[in-house]
Order: C-alpha cells, then sequence, then structure tokens
C-alpha cells in the first residue's frame, strides 16, 4: 500500500465497460513526510473520496480486488482515505 493525494479527477466518455459509473482520479504519491514521490497517476475510487484529500491506494493485480466479483481494468485503486500519519523524527521514509 502506497500513500497519496488526490490532485484532480478524470471524465471519461468512452472507457472500458468495467469503468462504468467508476469514478477516475488523479493522484500524487507521497512519502509519509507528506512529500511529493515520483510522477501522477489515475486510480480508481473504491471509497468515495474527493480532490484535496491523502489516501492509500494499492497498484497491480490487488487493484482490482476492491471490486470483486466484478472485473475491472484497473492498476491503481484507492482503498482508503487517511485520517492523520504519525511520522516519528528520526525515522527514514
Amino acid at each position: 500500500m502506497f500513500l497519496a493525494d488526490v490532485v484532480g479527477t478524470v471524465v471519461a466518455s468512452v472507457k472500458d465497460s468495467g469503468l462504468t459509473a467508476r469514478t477516475l482520479l488523479v493522484i500524487q504519491p507521497i512519502a509519509a513526510s507528506g512529500k511529493p514521490v515520483g510522477a501522477s497517476l489515475v486510480a480508481i475510487d473504491s471509497v468515495g473520496v474527493g480532490v484535496g484529500e491523502r489516501v492509500i491506494y494499492v497498484r497491480g493485480k490487488e487493484a482490482s480486488f476492491p471490486f470483486l466479483p466484478e472485473q475491472v481494468p484497473a492498476d491503481a485503486s484507492i482503498v482508503g482515505k487517511v485520517d492523520a500519519i504519525e511520522h516519528r523524527p528520526g525515522e527514514t521514509t
């Protein structure tokens, strides 16, 4: 699992039928410290979050698990909303 900030939305009028009625969001991966790491990406929202929220996401095969038994073509899915991060000084991120 990884941390990210939701930074935008994606509107697609034509998409795979497995994505029908699914919300697509642009997320920016972050370190535990809150600093951006890497490029932003598109993820399917499985929990009902929005722009400006901090989330937990998964990648790869596990990205389709929140939607089982439906088959959803996903490489990244948001699986949780972050309420707080406790980052202890001296720990690496």
